[in-house]
């Protein structure tokens, strides 16, 4: 695996006859001589439309194994640009733009709004006509052209452009090349001991870092196999289990927490299907979650952390060895430091800002300098997460610095609250955010959905969070939801929260 630097070479990783690409609807698998064979068309197929190397492509197609193949494919060839399915066109229409997109590619038959927006803005759409093995496709539509730039990508060419999540500002575009994603799904594949005998059930969508390279291209990485899912369904999630006996899945926080709500009642499910380990990664899992998922399905749970400009992991807890529950772990891929203010580097067990470089790390956004020039700081990118190390060389995250409560003068992690409330047995999800305050600037709220079955009053919760936090930490405000908002990935939406809720102190 150290040798290989595109997508080309990582496909020529698993033997011939191994299956590559599975499905959950019963379609048989795409094995890895088919796969190849599905990238050498596509290319060819790209390549006769005028799409060629850094030529952007946009892809709204449905979570299952064809999304999946068609990011690998058609980034052989070109760049790829998934986007979320779930977008209006309004949306559509600013990310095409965006993008500059050279053409858009849709499932056949799919009633998108991205059709009537790539139509607005004269990109052409080429038709996705899925063949009979999980993945397999044709494409059809466009006109004849030349490429300008033919042939398979190379290492430096970019593989993937992904918009950032822009909550607070306009979203940011960040490639990736085909030696970030590879470094990456390698630096992921050597963490999880991945090998040609494993197969990850992937229910995160692939329009997101975290499905496309943890579950997708690491696994392709190692020979392995990934069964793709139409999406993440806590009802169907241990049906799935049965039936496609992978051995390992990973997932955000969220939907962890949704599966663990659901297990005590499929024990024999998780008796029958024995996997090797789960993965969380994408948000901070409690450390409670992180115990109980551990002792459920009795094998590890690692932690990862990571970020769409890192092409996903920057830390993990190891898979064989301690787990700190709370804490994201070890460098597992690039190097990762501490920062001050002054763009030093602080010795361990000082608290700054999480920095990271190394192979698997963009060099930076689209045509953005300023960003740039924010972002990078003698060569080391700038997470915007706070954190220290501890001293066994743990990672643990205090907190996204635009994240962090200023109550007065006093900062509070969210973080840090979150563990202690979901520690409550009645707690089911925690999510600590802040509240505008007349006087103090931002006061400290939490929204908590309750476990089944289970009663506890805002006094109640405020008590048992003042018997292990600091007054100025305990919330001021709890409200009681039947679900906390939450984004296009799963990811619980922290910031924005209070103005969602109509709150303010």
């Amino acid at each position: 695996m150290a040798a290989v630097r595109t997508m080309g070479e990582l496909l020529a990783v698993g033997a011939a006859a191994a299956k590559a690409i599975r499905a959950t609807e019963g379609r048989p698998a795409l094995t890895y001589g088919a796969l190849r064979a599905l990238a050498a068309r596509t290319i060819e197929s790209l390549n006769a439309r005028g799409i060629g190397r850094g030529d952007r492509v946009g892809i709204v197609i449905p979570n299952g194994p064809e999304m999946a193949t068609a990011f690998v494919a058609v980034a052989c060839a070109a760049t790829t640009a998934p986007l979320n399915p779930a977008y209006r066109q309004e949306e559509f229409e600013f990310y095409l733009d965006d993008l500059k997109a050279r053409a858009l590619i849709v499932l056949r038959g799919d009633a998108t709004p991205v059709r009537a927006a790539a139509e607005k803005l004269g990109v052409p759409i080429l038709e996705l006509v899925p063949g009979e093995a999980a993945g397999d496709f044709t494409l059809e539509g466009g006109t004849p052209a030349q490429a300008a730039r033919p042939g398979a990508a190379g290492e430096d060419d970019v593989a993937l452009v992904l918009h950032t999540s822009g909550t607070t500002a306009r979203p940011k575009i960040v490639p990736l090349t085909h030696g970030n994603v590879t470094a990456s799904a390698r630096h992921i594949g050597a963490a999880l001991s991945l090998s040609a005998d494993d197969t990850c059930l992937n229910i995160m969508p692939l329009f997101h870092i975290h499905g496309l390279i943890a579950a997708t291209l690491s696994s392709l990485g190692a020979g392995g196999a990934v069964c793709c899912t139409p999406g993440f369904d806590a009802l169907r999630f241990f049906r799935w289990m049965d039936e496609e006996r992978p051995t390992w899945f990973t997932a955000v926080p969220t939907m962890h927490q949704a599966i663990l709500s659901r297990a005590e009642r499929n024990r024999e499910v998780i008796g029958r299907v024995p996997l090797r380990f789960l993965r969380s990664s994408s948000a901070s899992l409690p450390g409670p979650v992180m115990q109980q998922l551990e002792a459920v399905f009795g094998v590890p749970l690692v932690e990862s952390y990571g970020m769409t400009e890192a092409s996903h992991q920057m830390c993990s807890n190891p898979l064989a060895g301690p787990r700190k529950p709370g804490l994201v772990g070890l460098p597992a891929g690039p190097e990762v430091a501490i920062m001050g203010d002054d763009g030093t580097i602080l010795p361990k067990g000082a608290i700054g800002e999480v920095v990271i470089r190394g192979p698997n790390v963009t060099k930076g956004y689209d045509s953005n300098p300023d960003a740039n020039a924010k972002a990078f700081t003698n060569g080391w990118f700038r997470t915007g997460d706070q954190g220290t190390f501890d001293e066994d060389g743990f990672l643990m995250l205090t907190g996204r610095l635009k994240e962090l409560i200023n109550r007065g003068g006093e900062k509070v992690s969210p973080l840090e609250v979150d563990g202690i409330l979901s520690a409550h047995p009645a707690v089911a999800q925690a999510l600590t955010f802040a509240i505008p305050h007349a006087k103090l600037g931002e006061e400290v709220g939490a929204a908590i959905v309750l476990r089944e079955g289970h009663d506890l009053t805002e006094r109640e919760l405020r008590d048992f969070a003042a018997g292990h936090l600091a007054d100025f930490k305990v919330p001021r405000k709890v409200v009681f939801l039947p679900e906390i908002p939450k984004g296009a990935t799963g990811k619980l939406m922290r910031i924005g929260l209070a103005e969602k809720l109509g709150l303010s102190l």
